[in-house]
């Protein structure tokens, strides 16, 4: 394994990966938001990069976590709905505590 965290932390960004690319492609669905569905396409590519080793060194996903954080907490504060940038908000939360403190 390339990653230099814990099985524990990447399995959660596998999860977060996974849930970000869903959520776009639901927006996308729902919406007709190509922009959800680009930028979520992006990020989950570049954190699955960093989580296969392939970006380095990984505090870079640490950096792209935060930076979604950033983007779903104003989508919160502007919309005050939690579905689904209040969601994506509190995974965003978990998963850069996770990146942070686990590995």
């Amino acid at each position: 394994m390339t990653f230099m965290g814990s099985h524990a932390s990447l399995t959660m960004l596998w999860i977060y990966i996974a849930l970000l690319i869903a959520g776009g492609l639901m927006g996308y669905i729902r919406a007709k938001s190509a922009i959800s569905l680009v930028s979520s396409v992006i990020f989950g590519a570049a954190l699955a990069l960093c989580a296969l080793g392939v970006i380095r060194p990984f505090y870079v996903a640490d950096v792209l976590v935060g930076l979604l954080l950033l983007i779903f907490g104003v989508r919160f504060i502007k919309g005050k709905k939690f579905m689904p940038s209040g969601l994506m908000l509190a995974l965003s939360i978990v998963m850069l505590v996770a990146l942070l403190f686990v590995h």
